[in-house]
Formats: structure tokens, C-alpha cells, sequence
């Protein structure tokens, strides 16, 4: 299989839909679109505490995830989370406060581990009820600047890395997550429970993971804002891993702003991952500058980005008009030679380290664990076929077995070839020709529909690949509807240029302010 073909899998959903529809009506929500400087001034005023924020968002939660719409966005709650909440307001009483996160409400996808009485399981019955033996170290880092973790969310099973024909959202212990906007259509990507928990107010932000557009694709197909870092930025351990060398956490969120400040807390240099050691310390929201565009030099990349929906390229053209009255100097277009010429490459290099970054993941595990190896993994699959296998199966867990170590030359001159393609001479060497801040390109295609028959389809461009490939950050903010369908707009850039795809996508989104809140209906109105 093609890596392309598998990425865009992910990505759009499939053409046939299998979900009942029906219409709910959706109580009123105190918190609607509530930020997280929002929270924190009604906080500071006495007119909320943690504890009623943590309350409401529970309550929230009980009447849409598995009542209701049924959302299927949450895995597991945290049993902890009022008693965390409670303690965090009496800190905030006595005159402590840790920072912007004291108090706020966030979820975590299914992979990030937890050491309290929550399971981490990347949405896989091999590891229901297994405890991590620590915190990850950016579980950790949340909990210290005072951020309230209600629970873990759903996600594809293995963050979509188990077969060919996979149904993105499906996981064997969290079932089928929906799309808020339209609840027949994909919530794509791998961290899919944490866009539709961030979409449907089920938190104040949200983390979700990324190997190749599973932050980027669930945020654009639930008009969200989603930053995937440049690879060291956060920290990989105790992260459910695919490859270490392009995996990375990332936040979720309904705002540029919010996702900044998310990401400040989220960004640090950990001794368990080598990798964070360049990182630098910054507060991404001092980059939040409304006139941000005002000279940005903005390169439009047409070839194998457009073309591919024609509501879409129109929508992106509107954008593109946006930013040209904001003041940015567009060049039009910049197109990347190398897009493409790594796709092979890439499934290549995810499948040797696939098994060799599980493998260390499962060891560290200890004895609680049932599963050792990605080798036990498939056993296991196979032993609850009916409960694991129903739907698809695990053709990519087993071409992944078949790979030798991390030492083999083919997979070292795969992964060097593709850096240099993605990165070297495709995103620097675009950025240099062009002297660019930022490369735009439209992030996805209207979702497609669930289908838990023959699995996702895909439609679009390849928008996520070559940052993903390269190690770089990305950054993708919503440009619109087609037929009431999200659609999302793309910034991505060198490494560690965060701060001003921040800005670009900040200036963007106050320009335009397109976000609408979803309405949770049962399909798209045509």
C-alpha cells in the first residue's frame, strides 16, 4: 500500500455512511466556546471556581458522549478530577496561582499515559485497565501549572496504525467517535475524541498526537485550531508511540490564543527524551498579534495541494483574498518539487520504527501489562477477533513484524532520504527561494462518511505530509463550510518557527473569525 493512499485514508472518510441519524435537542451550555483568559478572569473574580467548571463539563459530557448525539469522544473519565478541581481552588484562595492552566479543564488522548486510576490504551482492549507506571511528561507538566485532567478520549485504535482498510475513530474500547458537525461524517485522523470533545465543549482544550495529520486532519474536519510542533518540542515519553521520528503531542483548541497558551505549558526539555534538548523556552502567546499578516510573505503551493474539491480551492481563495487585504504579500504559487517523492519512504520508515518504539514502550510496562510486544499485540488480536477484528484488521501491525531493527541500512537511508526530501530540499529550500514566513495550502476536503464496512476513502490533497515527514510544525486554523462541513486552511514552516506560524494563523483567524459552533446534526444539510 501506497503511504499516500493510507494517509489520505485518515484523513477524508469514507463515501458510504453506516451510522442511525437522528435529531437531539442540545440544552444550552453555560461554558459554550468559553476560553481559557475567560475562565481565568471569571476565576479571579469569584464568579466560577475549578470546581463548578469541572462539574459542568462532566454534566456536559453525561448528557452527549453515550446519551444524546452519543458522540463517542471520551474513553474514561477521571474519578479524581472534583477532588483536583477542589484543591486547585483552595490554592487559588490562599493566593496561589499557578499560571493561566490553574483550574481549566483539559483532555488527553488515549495514548498519553496517566499514573492515577485512569488506563492508557491507545483505544486498544490489549491494554483496558492497564496503569502506567508514571506519568507521561507532559501529563505531568500539565498537572504542575494546575491544569485539571477530566479523562482521556477515544481515538483510532493504535492512532490508525493497525490496518490498511481502518475506520478512523473506531477503537476497540471506545467504539465509533463521531464528527460533531455532521454525526455520519468522519471525525478523521487519529486523535479524533479529541477534537469532537473540543468541538462539542466537553473541555476548555484538549492534547492529541500526531504521526502524520492526526492532529492536524480532526482539527481542520471539526473547525478547530490544531498545532502539530516541530518534532522535540514536547516530549515523547511515556507517549504510545509510532515512530519517534515524527511523532508529537500537540493542542486542540477552538482559538489560536488557546492553543498557544496550551502549547507554552505543553513545550519543555525532558532528560527522558534526548530529542527536547534544542527546545526552546518560550510563552507562544506573546506571539498573538492581531496584525500579524501586515507584511508576512505568505507562498501559495498549488501543485498536488489543489485541485482536489472545487468548494474548497474556492474557499481557500477566499482566505488567500483575506490575508492579501490584511497585508500579507502572497506569492502565488511556490510549489515544492519534492511533494510526493517520499510517500513509500515514509510508510517504510514508520513501519521498522512501529515495532521497535512499541516494543520499548510495552517492556517499559512491567509486569501489569498482558502484552510484551507488538508480537503479543497481534496474538491478542487475533485471540478476541470478535471484539478487536470486526470491522478491519491488523495488515500494517503485520508488515511492521516482518521489519528488522533500527540498525538495518535500508531503513537509515530511507529515513535520511525522506528528511532531506521533506525537509532540506522541500519546505527550507521553498522557504529560502521565496524568503517565506509561511507555506498555505488548504488542509482538507469536506469530511467523507463513516463506514465501518469498507473502511475510510480518501479525498484531498496531501496537506500534512510534508511537514510530518520533515520534523517541522504545522498549523491549521478553519476557512469555512461546504454544505455545513468544516474546512480548514494550512500554515506550515521550517523548524521551530512556531512562534510565527502562531502569529500568521492568530492575525488570520481575527481577520476572519469563520469558526461556527457545530449544531450535532445527524447528517450535512444539502
Amino acid at each position: 500500500m501506497k503511504r499516500r493512499d493510507f494517509l489520505q485514508a485518515t484523513i477524508a472518510g469514507a463515501a458510504v455512511g453506516a451510522l442511525p441519524l437522528r435529531t437531539h435537542a442540545i440544552d444550552p451550555f453555560e461554558f459554550e466556546n468559553a476560553s481559557i483568559a475567560g475562565l481565568q478572569e471569571a476565576m479571579a473574580q469569584g464568579r466560577v471556581t475549578a470546581k463548578a467548571l469541572v462539574t459542568a463539563y462532566l454534566a456536559r459530557i453525561d448528557a452527549m458522549d453515550r446519551r444524546g448525539p452519543s458522540l463517542g469522544a471520551i474513553i474514561q473519565l477521571n474519578p479524581d478530577a472534583l477532588a483536583l478541581a477542589e484543591s486547585l481552588d483552595r490554592e487559588r484562595a490562599s493566593g496561589n496561582v499557578r499560571g493561566p492552566m490553574h483550574g481549566i479543564p483539559v483532555l488527553i488522548k488515549d495514548n498519553i499515559a496517566t499514573h492515577d486510576r485512569m488506563a492508557t490504551s491507545a483505544g486498544s482492549l490489549a491494554l483496558e485497565g492497564v496503569i502506567a507506571p508514571a506519568d507521561a511528561f507532559i501529563a505531568a507538566r500539565l498537572r504542575t501549572a494546575g491544569a485539571v485532567i477530566l479523562g482521556k478520549t477515544n481515538m483510532s485504535e493504535w492512532a490508525n496504525f493497525r490496518s490498511t482498510h481502518s475506520t478512523s475513530g473506531w477503537s476497540g474500547r471506545g467504539g465509533q467517535c463521531r464528527n460533531a458537525y455532521a454525526l455520519d461524517r468522519t471525525p478523521s485522523g487519529s486523535s479524533s475524541g479529541s477534537a469532537t470533545a473540543v468541538a462539542a465543549d466537553f473541555c476548555t482544550v484538549a492534547v492529541g498526537t500526531e504521526t502524520d495529520g492526526s492532529i492536524i486532519s480532526p482539527a481542520s474536519v471539526q473547525s478547530l485550531v490544531g498545532i502539530k510542533p516541530t518534532v522535540g518540542l514536547v516530549s515523547r515519553s511515556g507517549i504510545i508511540p509510532i515512530a519517534h521520528s515524527q511523532d508529537t503531542a500537540g493542542p486542540m483548541a477552538r482559538t489560536v490564543a488557546d492553543a498557544a497558551a496550551l502549547l507554552s505549558v505543553l513545550a519543555g526539555r525532558d532528560p527522558r527524551d534526548a530529542e527536547t534538548g534544542a527546545a526552546p523556552a518560550i510563552d507562544y502567546t506573546k506571539s498573538l498579534d492581531p496584525g500579524g499578516l501586515k507584511g508576512a510573505r505568505l507562498g501559495i503551493a498549488r501543485k498536488k495541494f489543489f485541485g482536489h474539491d472545487a468548494r474548497t480551492d474556492a474557499l481557500i481563495a477566499g482566505a488567500i483574498d483575506a490575508m492579501r487585504s490584511a497585508g500579507a504579500v502572497i506569492i502565488d504559487p511556490v510549489d515544492m518539487p519534492t511533494t510526493g517523492q517520499y510517500d513509500d519512504g515514509e510508510f517504510e520508515v514508520l513501519l521498522y520504527e512501529f515495532k521497535a518504539d512499541l516494543n520499548a514502550y510495552l517492556a517499559g510496562l512491567g509486569a501489569s501489562a498482558p502484552v510484551k510486544s507488538l508480537a503479543d499485540v497481534i496474538a491478542f488480536n487475533e485471540r478476541e477477533r470478535a471484539r478487536e477484528l470486526r470491522y478491519f484488521g491488523q495488515e500494517i501491525m503485520l508488515m511492521a513484524q516482518k521489519k528488522g531493527p533500527l540498525t538495518t541500512p535500508a531503513y537509515r537511508k530511507t529515513l535520511a532520504r525522506n528528511r532531506r526530501l521533506a525537509g532540506t530540499e522541500g519546505i527550507d529550500a521553498t522557504v529560502k527561494r521565496h524568503r517565506l514566513d509561511a507555506i498555505v495550502v488548504p488542509t482538507n476536503a469536506p469530511p467523507g462518511f463513516i463506514d465501518l464496512v469498507t473502511g475510510d476513502h480518501g479525498a484531498g490533497g496531501p496537506s500534512t505530509t510534508p511537514a510530518a515527514v520533515a520534523g517541522y510544525p504545522h498549523v491549521t486554523v478553519p476557512a469555512g463550510y461546504s454544505f455545513g462541513l468544516p474546512v480548514g486552511i494550512s500554515f506550515f514552516g521550517p523548524a521551530w518557527s512556531e512562534p510565527t506560524l502562531i502569529r500568521i494563523a492568530h492575525a488570520f483567524e481575527r481577520a476572519t473569525a469563520l469558526r461556527i459552533p457545530p449544531r450535532f446534526l445527524p447528517t450535512a444539510e444539502l
